[in-house]
């Protein structure tokens, strides 16, 4: 059986056996379901055992863990390959084609962790050259515009998220862990996705991109806008694929100096209390 999705605009289809009702139990993706699609970013098949081919020559060029979570990333049978892991156990293997549009996965142990992190790796690889990436970072609207709050693990994204939710009056959570950004006709929007780590937040939702906030923890508050090269260097890290495919690496690096010279993008040091979310809001929200 196949379904279909849209993200950020971008359709992609998952076929799974008939027996399996996999997809049923994940619904976060339900707000992102569509009847069909003429054209599709990638698909992925689901296969059993018996259907997936046998793992041969591996080279690990990746190995990411956090919190428990790890996704081995290299090539097998000369093809791309990823095999993602749960408390060191095998959850889902999947072999892709080299242009991230064709993929099938067997799923092992915890098979809604291995399906999700498959579907999430493969949207980032596949819409890499469409002007598109995957970010980590949580993020807010307010007042029609969406602003990205990026740091390393444990920085206090969430944490600066809920400031605003608290003390700024009509802010929204978007997506808490995996947001999508897009260059639209009209400018970067930014949007929801299936996708959104521990807080569950799966709002199929879209803002035009008001401005990104790269955090630092601080004993004080002060806020500052990022040059170009600066605001570069700030939105590479937060953004997920596979920077050592050349077709890959293109694709966002074009989006990525596009962003930069387009979106505001800030480095606030903070602290996490109300004044920092109300001096980071008085400064970069659109008026």
């Amino acid at each position: 059986m196949k379904y279909y999705y849209e993200v950020a605009g971008h359709a992609f289809s998952v076929e799974v056996p008939e027996s399996t009702s996999i997809l049923d139990e994940m619904g976060q993706y339900a707000l992102f379901s569509i009847p069909s699609a003429e054209q599709v970013i990638f698909q992925v098949k689901v296969v059993d055992a018996t259907e997936f081919p046998p793992i041969e020559d591996v080279t690990v060029e990746m190995n990411q863990d956090d919190d428990g979570s790890q996704i081995l990333a290299g090539r097998a049978n000369g093809l791309p390959y990823f095999e993602f892991q749960l408390w060191g156990r095998c959850a889902a293997r999947m072999l892709t084609d080299v242009t991230y549009h064709n993929a099938i996965v067997v799923l092992v142990d915890e098979p809604l962790f291995g399906i999700n992190n498959a579907l999430m790796v493969m949207y980032a690889l596949a819409t890499a050259s469409l002007q598109t990436a995957l970010f980590h970072s949580s993020v807010v609207s307010l007042e029609g515009y969406g602003y990205m709050f990026l740091g390393k693990s444990g920085t206090g994204k969430s944490t600066h998220s809920s400031l605003w939710l608290k003390h700024i009056e009509g802010t929204a959570l978007v997506n808490d862990d995996n947001p999508v950004v897009r260059r639209m006709p009209d400018g970067f929007y930014v949007f929801g996705s299936p996708w959104s780590g521990k807080t569950p937040c799966y709002r199929n939702v879209s803002y035009p991109l008001g401005g990104v906030v790269q955090l630092s923890q601080a004993p004080y508050n002060k806020i500052h806008r990022l040059k170009a090269l600066s605001a570069y260097a700030a939105l590479v890290p937060s953004i997920s694929g596979k920077r050592w495919d050349k077709q890959v690496a293109e694709g966002l690096h074009e989006t990525e100096d596009m962003m930069a010279g387009e979106v505001a993008v800030w480095h606030l040091e903070c602290l996490p209390d109300e004044a920092a979310a109300r001096l980071c809001s008085d400064t970069i929200k659109k008026s």
